[in-house]
């Protein structure tokens, strides 16, 4: 393990205001998001959209680095260049997504464990060898009636730590990513509890698995009410308590805090991104990034349809959500950005 090494990188991930993309589809689950668009689902049509996406202009100059899946990672332009090169000339850092999926936690109802540390050390040499600079492990933990459990929260907390070793022997700077689900009826306050109680977890797992804390990025989700909570806080209340959560049970050791999106639209992601800049960006201890997935691809998939003469508008679209993020990073989004971009696109069109 070359410390000095995965320090840079980790650095370089959250540097310059830009952030990640997650672009780690499983093939089941990209396949999905092409049927509601009526695009054909098959390894082709997948090769096309993942080069539509790292062929965008001038990505590099929002994006530092995008997470991959195993077929992306292997696959080639049409005209037969490396993703990865491509990636890489872009001046965007590859990364790779290695875990296998969440499971039914046995003994644990309605709970889920993430696999794939079977084989991990290997996998994770064969990507660094590949150009893989980092890597990403998700777990899931949802909120209901008498969950999460501790044995829910601790298994997988032990895996992300298990993993993040595993990743930081072998070179690839670890990005952890423990979730706490949207999807439920919980207030706000009941969802900044159980992050805190989870990150806390997810730390002292990682201090006892000894991974260097300065070499990794974590990526948590912000502090949410459920989905259909009757209360629905405003921006600067989620920003708040997102925070304070934050504040409380993440080490200053770390370089960056990458957020996921996890099922917000666009624009509240970049909004709420925006208002933890715009209150607090100048007195915390790590930098407050972005690592979207549908947050930043949604539009360009709904314009593309799987049509080539459709790529170049899809591709302003992909910019456009990667440059707002980046002004949220920066304190500076606001919804006018929205409406410009709207009328662009229909300039572009006409």
């Amino acid at each position: 393990m070359n410390t000095q090494e995965l320090i840079n990188t980790a650095k370089l991930l959250v540097a310059d205001d830009k952030g990640l993309l997650a672009m780690d589809e499983s093939n089941s689950t990209c396949n999905k998001r092409f049927a509601k668009q009526g695009i054909p689902q098959t390894e082709e049509t997948r090769r096309d959209y993942r080069e539509l996406i790292i062929t965008t202009p001038r990505l590099g100059e929002c994006i530092s680095g995008a997470i991959l899946y195993d077929e992306t990672i292997r696959q080639r332009k049409k005209n037969g260049t490396p993703f990865i090169k491509v990636i890489i000339d872009a001046g965007i850092v590859p990364g790779i997504k290695v875990d296998t999926g969440a499971k039914d936690l046995a003994g644990h109802p309605g709970e889920k464990i993430t696999e794939g540390l079977d084989g991990l050390r290997g996998r994770l040499d064969e990507y660094f060898q590949m150009g893989a600079r980092f890597a990403k492990w998700r777990a899931v933990i949802a909120i209901g009636p008498g969950i999460p459990s501790r044995g829910c929260i601790e298994a997988n907390a032990q895996a992300l730590a298990r993993y993040a070793a595993l990743c930081q022997e072998v070179g690839l700077v670890p990005v952890v990513e423990p979730e706490v689900l949207m999807e439920g009826d919980h207030t706000l306050e009941r969802c900044r509890e159980l992050t805190e109680e989870v990150l806390r977890t997810v730390f002292a797992h990682l201090y006892t698995q000894r991974v260097q804390l300065e070499g990794m990025i974590l990526k948590p989700n912000m502090v949410l009410p459920g989905l259909i909570c009757p209360r629905q806080e405003g921006t600067d209340d989620i920003a708040d308590a997102t925070v304070r959560c934050l504040l409380r049970a993440v080490p200053a050791a770390i370089p960056g805090v990458a957020f996921l999106s996890g099922g917000q639209s666009c624009d509240l992601a970049s909004a709420r991104l925006n208002a933890m800049n715009v209150r607090f960006k100048s007195h915390l201890p790590w930098a407050v990034a972005f690592s979207f997935a549908r947050a930043i691809q949604q539009p360009a998939l709904e314009i593309w349809k799987g049509q080539e003469a459709n790529v170049p508008t899809a591709q302003q679209a992909l910019f456009h959500r990667a440059r707002c993020n980046r002004a949220a990073r920066r304190g500076e989004y606001e919804a006018a950005m929205e409406k410009a971009w709207k009328w662009d696109a229909v300039k572009a069109a006409a």
